[in-house]
């Protein structure tokens, strides 16, 4: 499978929507775990200028990411922390209902299995599958274990949104095609190497450990040297 780029416009894209850069996508997540956190502070409203505070991105930053949605503040009183954190659920689509297999039994799909991550991001784990005899037709942290050779039907008949993969990169392919005939609109790729799709209702987010690894390498490697020059 094989991506394929669009070019966009620098200001709305073809369908007249405005366009929002992988940055702003990729802070969005951020906004809403802090908003969360203020929520729980019973924090009733914050300014750009203390928000910025607590996430390291300046003001002028968080007014520009949040203006590509429309804004959600008030000049001289800031953002309604609930109001706002409700809006960012919904442009992530937390509350959309997306119900979610794990295809892979081993060590990562079992820690997936485990975590209470996807329901609190509302998504629903349905099922996990595998090929291993001693696996399949066990239970997971109360999730059944399927036959992979089941997995398209299974998703189909399901109305699976989200598919995690964990399995080898060698079985990877294979699979990504089962889901597609399957109609899947979500790959999370955990297989150690790179998925895309040429068509347009399905996006995959590749997730590489060993490069977030490397990069906290790289940093400690600098600051040390940095620190060396001093």
């Amino acid at each position: 499978m094989e991506i394929i780029e669009k070019k966009r416009d620098a200001k709305k894209t073809e369908n007249g929507k405005p366009d929002v850069s992988n940055a702003v996508i990729k802070r969005l997540p951020r906004y809403h775990r802090y908003l969360g956190e203020l929520i729980r502070m019973d924090k009733l409203r914050i300014s750009s200028g203390e928000l910025s505070r607590m996430m390291g991105v300046t003001a002028s930053q968080i007014r520009q990411d949040l203006n590509c949605f429309g804004g959600f503040g008030q000049q001289g009183y800031g953002y309604n922390v609930k109001y706002l954190y409700g809006k960012i659920s919904e442009l992530l689509g937390t509350t959309e209902g997306y119900r979610a297999v794990i295809i892979g039994a081993g060590n990562l799909g079992r820690a997936l299995a485990g975590t209470h991550m996807f329901e609190r991001r509302g998504v629903t784990r349905i099922a996990m599958f595998d090929v291993a005899p001693g696996v399949v037709g066990t239970e997971i942290y109360g999730l059944p274990v399927y036959h992979v050779n089941l997995l398209e039907e299974f998703c189909r008949t399901n109305h699976v949104d989200i598919a995690v993969l964990t399995v080898p990169k060698e079985a990877a392919y294979d699979i990504v095609e089962s889901l597609y005939r399957a109609g899947v609109g979500g790959i999370w790729n955990f297989a150690n190497m790179e998925l895309h799709s040429e068509k347009d209702d399905v996006v995959v987010e590749n997730i590489h450990l060993g490069d977030s690894l490397m990069t906290l390498s790289y940093k400690m490697k600098n600051k040390k040297k940095a620190g060396a020059e001093q």
